[in-house]
C-alpha cells in the first residue's frame, strides 16, 4: 500500500469511509467488523463525520477502534451550523465521546456555512492548543474558498473525485498540489453506481485480473497527494479496497479512461453530494 504524508503523519493512499454507517442497527456488527478488517489490512485512515447518521457512524467507528486507537488516523467533520466559536468545541466534545477517544487526528469543516471562516479557524486552533485535535482542514472547498481561507495550517481539502467527476482537475487539484495540500477524494467509486458498470473500466479490470472498483481506486490515487476513502461493509469489498493500493495503471489504461471520461477543459462548479 502506497503511503503519503497527511497532517504530519504517514497514511495509506486508500482509507475507509463511513457515510451511511450507523443508520441501521441490524448492520452494526458488520460495519464494525468491516472497519476492523480494514485496519488489519492497512486501511488505517478512517473518515467519519457528525453528520453521518447524526453521530451514528462515529459510534460505529468508536466501537471498531476500541483497543486499537493508536493504529488509526482518525478524521471527522463538523457541521457548518456548528462551526462557530462556541459551536465547534461543543460539537467536537460530542464527537470525541462517540468515538471513544480524547483526540481527533484531523478535524474538518464539512462545507461552508453561515459562520465566518476566521471564527471557525480560531475555534479549530483553540481545539488544537488544548489537544482535542491534532490538525484541522476543510471539505468541499473550491479554489476561491481556499484563497479566502489563506491559511497554511489547513491540512487537507476533502472533495468529490472519481473518473466520472473530474472537475477538480482543471484548477483545484493542480492548485492544491502546487502548495503541497493533500486532497481527500470522497465517493471515489461514485457511490458504486453506473461508473462501475462502464465497459472501459470493465475491460481494464479484466486485463489486470481485478474489479472495476479497484481500477477506479487506482485511478483516483494515481496522482501524488490524493487519498481515496471508499466505504465497504462486506469482507470481500474491504479486501478489494486494500488490494487496490498495489494496482498501478499503465499509460494504455489511463488513455482509455481519458477517452471514456474526458478531463475538464474549462472551470466547472465544484461537484458535491
Amino acid at each position: 500500500m502506497r503511503t503519503l504524508k497527511l497532517a504530519g503523519s504517514n497514511v495509506p493512499a486508500i482509507g475507509q469511509g463511513t457515510w451511511y454507517m450507523g443508520e441501521d442497527p441490524a448492520q452494526r456488527d458488520r460495519e464494525v467488523a468491516a472497519l476492523q478488517q480494514g485496519i488489519e489490512l492497512g486501511l488505517t485512515l478512517i473518515d467519519t463525520a457528525e453528520m453521518y447518521a447524526e453521530g451514528g457512524a462515529e459510534t460505529v467507528v468508536g466501537e471498531a477502534i476500541a483497543g486499537r486507537r493508536d493504529q488509526v488516523f482518525l478524521v471527522s467533520k463538523v457541521y457548518p451550523h456548528n462551526a462557530s466559536l462556541k459551536g465547534v468545541p461543543a460539537a467536537c466534545e460530542r464527537s470525541l465521546r462517540r468515538l471513544g477517544t480524547d483526540c481527533i487526528d484531523l478535524y474538518l469543516l464539512h462545507w461552508r456555512g453561515q459562520h465566518a471562516l476566521e471564527e471557525t479557524v480560531e475555534a479549530f486552533e483553540r481545539l488544537r492548543e488544548t489537544g482535542k485535535i491534532r490538525r484541522w482542514g476543510v471539505s468541499n472547498f473550491d479554489v476561491d474558498d481556499l484563497i479566502e481561507l489563506d491559511n497554511a495550517d489547513c491540512a487537507t481539502n476533502q472533495v468529490l473525485y472519481n473518473p466520472s467527476q473530474r472537475g477538480i482537475e482543471f484548477d483545484l487539484l493542480p492548485w492544491s498540489q502546487a502548495r503541497g495540500l493533500p486532497t481527500m477524494a470522497y465517493c471515489p467509486l461514485a457511490q458504486a453506481g453506473k461508473l462501475l458498470g462502464h465497459p472501459v473500466l470493465s475491460r481494464i479490470a479484466e486485463r489486470h485480473g481485478v474489479t472495476p472498483a479497484q481500477v477506479s481506486l487506482a485511478w483516483v490515487t494515481r496522482e501524488d497527494g490524493v487519498i481515496a476513502i471508499p466505504k465497504a461493509v462486506s469482507p470481500e469489498h474491504v479486501r478489494m479496497n486494500a488490494a487496490a493500493g498495489d494496482l498501478v495503471l499503465d499509460a494504455e489504461d489511463l488513455a482509455a479512461i481519458d477517452q471514456a471520461f474526458a478531463a475538464p477543459t474549462r472551470k466547472q462548479r465544484l461537484a458535491m453530494v
